[in-house]
């Protein structure tokens, strides 16, 4: 146990003889181990944090069996199926009162890209598997574990580099739920901004489209918006009207067709699109490509972003 999953005290709690196996594999920074053992109670004290040669944040998946779980004075219950979030180089102890098995997926702490206030708020979160993101992970976990053997360099640093990221999606889900935290983590905000602009095009842009891929749900993709100053459909409709202003802008020898510059940027009705542009710059989109590049205001648009 402590070659693997660091140093701790573990204790048998049954009278008879002890019955465990572990069996662990990396996948180039991740390392999986699998725990199948008797009850028993895992202790990670304060003078044997000291032992660990580098901080480790962990996602347990308990396979079968119970435990209790404590840290940070955190208590929770985990069930059957269930995952944990905690971090592996702080004090921590495992209540596990009869036969289990857990599956322990473990990463750097420094490749993760969630805070440290994140990552504390989160410690501790059990999340269920039967729907919403948990419901995601677990097999993605199960499937990958079930198949890590043997990839090539390449291909086992994509898959970790792909844990990765659900991991710190999880993390900033779970720090968020319920508490509060000042720290908006920024780094899905930028994927969430990445996301929009490669697909602006696309006229099914729309805030459900974007939570689904980052992995969380439409309701906390609107509260990492919060303190953006604008809302996710906002953010859509201003860098579309951005990219058709530039485009109407710029010089040629023919000037482009108001409508299907709208519709390549995504915009559907041009009655919609045309009321949007003289909202946000005071001219219709034919007044401004006549304005031409010139025209301070064309500038100060491709200046915006």
């Amino acid at each position: 146990m402590s070659r693997t999953l660091g140093p701790a005290e573990v204790t048998p709690r049954g009278e008879g003889p002890f019955d465990g196996r572990i069996t662990t594999y990396r996948l180039a920074y991740l390392q999986v181990t699998t725990v199948e053992a008797d009850a028993e109670r895992v202790s990670r004290t304060q003078a044997l944090t000291g032992g660990s040669p580098r901080a480790l944040v962990a996602v347990a998946v308990q396979m079968s069996g119970t435990a209790t779980f404590v840290q940070d004075g955190r208590r929770v219950e985990v069930g059957e199926g269930d995952l944990l979030v905690y971090d592996a180089s702080r004090p921590y102890s495992f209540d596990r009162p009869r036969r289990f098995a857990t599956r322990v997926f473990q990463v750097p702490r420094r490749v993760l890209g969630a805070s440290d206030t994140a990552i504390r708020q989160a410690t501790g979160s059990v999340v269920g598997t039967a729907d919403g993101f948990g419901a995601i992970l677990l097999p993605f976990l199960t499937n990958m574990a079930s198949s890590a053997d043997g990839h090539p360099p390449a291909v086992a640093n994509r898959l970790a580099g792909m844990v990765v990221e659900l991991f710190d999606t999880l993390i900033a889900e779970q720090a968020h739920d319920g508490r509060e935290d000042a720290d908006a983590p920024s780094h899905l905000v930028r994927r969430a901004r990445d996301h929009i602009d490669r697909n602006l095009r696309d006229p099914d842009l729309y805030p459900e489209g974007v939570a689904r891929t980052l992995g969380i749900s439409v309701r906390y993709l609107h509260r990492l918006f919060e303190g953006e100053g604008t809302t996710v459909g906002q953010l859509i409709r201003q860098r579309r009207l951005e990219e058709c202003g530039r485009e109407l802008a710029r010089r040629s020898r023919t000037a482009p067709a108001v409508s299907a510059v709208a519709q390549k940027w995504g915009f559907v009705s041009p009655a919609h699109f045309s009321r949007a542009f003289r909202t946000a710059y005071g001219v219709s989109p034919s007044e401004w490509r006549d304005l031409g590049a010139g025209r301070p205001g064309a500038d100060l648009l491709t200046s915006s972003r």
